[in-house]
């Protein structure tokens, strides 16, 4: 029973990282998310019902459009396959519960975020203002963590100050960052998204999902400079590894918490 229940959250995940490469790249560009049907963007063949199954049907056409049999980007099914993962796991992590679906929209913003922020270098305030409301609902509703608490205030008082800190707390960094290097070294829509961010980890752990996020963003940058995929100088889409860095801290972020801190107090 309980490996149909993953199998099935996988589908529903995959069908779920189809529809969030629609909406990352089309909301950038303007374009109705639900209309016209997705189409070769060489050319223009609209796809049919079968053709739009994720994941299996890009094996079955060889990730190749079926008139024009111009290449498939593999980006498409890496969202895919990437979104059904984290679904699957984050209900091994947290089974039916809050915690759960908080975590499913936690996903689901930093997807829909990384396809645009990854094609576009831009996060839309269409997609942060839709996941603001949403998470400021819920969290009517569902308690923030007893993990995750920095004051040990009612749940919805943390969450607003938590979406406050976060929110300040990546402005000053980027306004320092302007006035040290003279130029823009973080994005308006890098910002309004940690705001969300503290709003649904809470205080403390928007500082570790920031050291998640610089340690990621980092390794990753020098390792594509060093493998001269990417120019030194070239700027590099923050919103992916604030993502990555943020469900690290959703996942385990007490975990490492407590662990720091034991190190810390036995040295």
């Amino acid at each position: 029973m309980k490996i149909l229940i993953y199998i099935y959250i996988f589908i529903i995940g995959a069908c779920f990282g189809s529809f969030f490469n629609v909406v990352g790249l089309r909301i950038s560009d303007g374009k109705s998310i639900i209309r016209p049907r997705s189409s070769c963007p060489k050319c223009g063949h609209e796809l049919s019902f079968w053709e739009l199954i994720p994941i299996l049907n890009f094996f079955i056409l060889g990730g190749k459009c079926r008139k024009c049999k111009t290449r498939i980007s593999t980006k498409y099914v890496l969202f895919e396959i990437v979104t059904a993962m984290l679904f699957v796991y984050s209900y091994y992590m947290f089974g039916f519960c809050g915690d759960f679906f908080i975590s499913l929209l936690l996903i689901s913003l930093i997807v829909i975020i990384s396809v645009s922020d990854l094609e576009y270098m831009l996060i839309e305030d269409k997609v942060i203002f839709f996941f603001l409301i949403v998470f400021l609902i819920l969290r009517i509703f569902i308690k923030l963590p007893s993990d995750f608490s920095t004051f040990g205030l009612p749940t919805y008082v943390e969450s607003l100050i938590g979406g406050a800190f976060g929110f300040g707390l990546l402005y000053w960094i980027a306004f320092i960052g302007r006035k040290v290097y003279n130029q823009e070294v973080m994005g308006g829509g890098d910002i309004k998204l940690y705001g969300i961010i503290g709003l649904v980890i809470g205080v403390k752990m928007t500082f570790i999902s920031l050291l998640f996020a610089s340690i990621l963003g980092t390794i990753i940058g020098l390792t594509l400079s060093g493998l001269k995929i990417i120019k030194r100088d070239n700027p590099i889409p923050f919103g992916p590894f604030i993502g990555l860095g943020s469900l690290c801290t959703y996942f385990y972020g007490y975990d490492i918490l407590h662990w720091y801190l034991n190190l810390f107090w036995n040295m």
